[in-house]
């Protein structure tokens, strides 16, 4: 799920099957002497990389008759998931016109939040690092109809964002989460 005022319709993008593998590497964030003379201390929650697979086919939509599938196949859930890591192209219009208009300092476009949604347990606001696309079939007109996203993502978490922003709001609901879970087992 994002969100972006300059691409609503881009907001949820729903995996039409559920990954088979979801990879988690943690690293701790620490602070201080790292010598090991002194006590471990956290600089704040641990880094989070994930990757995943994510597979698209359009086969069912075309059984069925979609037109949609029909003329353009799996493009529009290629373009949702490319549009995670391009910024609007209104803001790079308004950004080169600014640039051509003489202003100093113009910002980078600003990410929209993304948040993964894996499950009830796992509501994550991530930023995508690594995007590939493998397109493994396409219909009469090169249109792909099957393909395998693998996404690298990392979970932004304070001390990436400010705690009171919505995706600081998010990382520690999913942090305090995660205490609550180690608790329930033996």
């Amino acid at each position: 799920m994002t969100t972006d005022p300059l691409r609503p319709a881009t907001g949820v993008i729903v995996f039409q099957y559920n990954p088979e593998t979801l990879t988690r590497t943690l690293t701790a964030r620490t602070a201080g002497d790292q010598s090991g003379s002194g006590p471990a201390r956290f600089a704040g929650i641990a880094e989070q990389a994930l990757k995943l697979a994510v597979e698209l086919d359009a086969t069912d939509q075309l059984e069925r008759g979609d037109p949609l599938a029909r003329a353009v196949g799996i493009a529009p859930a290629l373009a949702r998931l490319e549009l995670l890591v391009q910024p609007a192209a209104a803001t790079v219009i308004a950004n080169e016109a600014m640039l051509r208009a003489g202003v100093v300092e113009i910002l980078p476009a600003e990410a929209p939040l993304t948040v993964l949604v894996w499950g009830a347990q796992r509501v994550l606001p991530v930023r995508v690092t690594e995007f590939s696309v493998t397109e493994d079939a396409f219909d009469t007109a090169l249109n792909p109809v099957r393909a395998k996203v693998d996404l690298g993502l990392k979970v932004v978490s304070h001390p990436d964002v400010p705690l009171l922003s919505e995706a600081g709001a998010l990382s520690m609901a999913a942090h305090v989460g995660r205490e609550v879970l180690a608790g329930l087992g033996g």
